[in-house]
């Protein structure tokens, strides 16, 4: 579900151009290690983690729905990430993130 605005595609959704910057797989990541597990670190690895948390905590409104919405994503697409996790994890993340979350 991507729309394409200024050459690239976005998640066309509520805030889909601010989770496009982020990345849906960054932003699973991040908020596991924030909610679930502290160990996890696979999004320290991103260059450019600084702007991408910024993002991320400049638009707390979109958290829950963002993840409801990575769960039901479609695997595949997910794999493409370049944090080594499967899509199916990042699934499974952002469900216990939600299940955290309430």
């Amino acid at each position: 579900m991507t729309g394409k605005s200024k050459g690239r595609h976005t998640f066309a959704f509520d805030g889909g151009e601010i989770l496009t910057t982020i990345g849906a797989t960054f932003f699973v990541s991040y908020l596991y290690n924030r909610y679930v597990d502290a160990t996890h670190h696979n999004w320290d690895a991103i260059a450019t983690k600084s702007s991408r948390i910024s993002n991320i905590s400049r638009s707390t409104h979109y958290h829950r729905y963002w993840l409801e919405r990575v769960s039901s994503m479609n695997e595949a697409n997910l794999n493409k990430n370049t944090l080594g996790l499967s899509g199916s994890q990042v699934i499974e993340m952002a469900k216990a993130v939600l299940d955290r979350m309430k």
